[in-house]
């Protein structure tokens, strides 16, 4: 995979854009079209000719995640903390799955057989949230700790909402092993802030 911070951002913002998703749900609140099919899809994209070809081969089906990115990584001083803390605790759980061969490898085999179902059913079809939900309990929530989600209580406690919520923890995880492929290391927050903010803004300018 091409080590760039373009591509670094890439994935950075599909993390953001998994994570806001993740928020929403978890409060009641609808995504924006596309949003969920967007990023679930690209938990079966393992061979992308481009990065973006992981996400439907548009930049503009994650401008949602640019937007949120550069609001996390500008100067204004109110940022979502909680949605920060989403994003380092999904960091923390795909560099546990890149050490753990045997989690890779049952993950592995699990997305093919993902691939297969998709060749029948669509990727929002419940069924496929629930098998995709299934792969994140078994093969990734242990890795480690558990990952506290906040929202309505009512909300949390249906069996469909904890699924996609899952779900798309998943492709959050997904998006970070882009982001480590590409280069992306947790010190760049610190380090590389201003130019992946720099690399942000410019791809909003030209989705503008």
């Amino acid at each position: 995979m091409n080590q760039s911070i373009s591509t670094q951002v890439l994935a950075l913002s599909a993390i953001c854009l998994a994570v806001r998703a993740v928020q929403q749900i978890a409060r009641g609140e609808a995504l924006e079209p596309g949003v969920l099919q967007t990023l679930l899809q690209s938990i079966a994209e393992q061979n992308p000719a481009e990065a973006v070809d992981i996400y439907g081969g548009k930049l503009a089906n994650l401008a949602g995640g640019y937007h949120i990115l550069a609001a996390q990584l500008g100067d204004q001083p109110r940022k979502d903390l909680e949605l920060t803390r989403y994003v380092m605790a999904v960091l923390v759980l795909e560099r546990l799955l890149n050490k753990s061969k045997d989690s890779l490898g049952a993950v592995g085999k699990r997305i093919e057989r993902l691939q297969q179902q998709l060749q029948h059913f669509q990727v929002t079809d419940d069924n496929i949230i629930a098998s995709i939900a299934d792969i994140y309990v078994e093969h990734i929530s242990p890795l480690g700790n558990r990952i506290q989600i906040a929202g309505v209580p009512e909300q949390l406690k249906q069996s469909a909402v904890q699924q996609k919520i899952r779900a798309l923890l998943l492709a959050a995880v997904r998006s970070a092993v882009l982001w480590r492929q590409a280069g992306g290391r947790r010190y760049h927050f610190l380090f590389q802030r201003k130019a992946l903010l720099r690399e942000t803004q410019q791809v909003l300018q030209q989705l503008a």
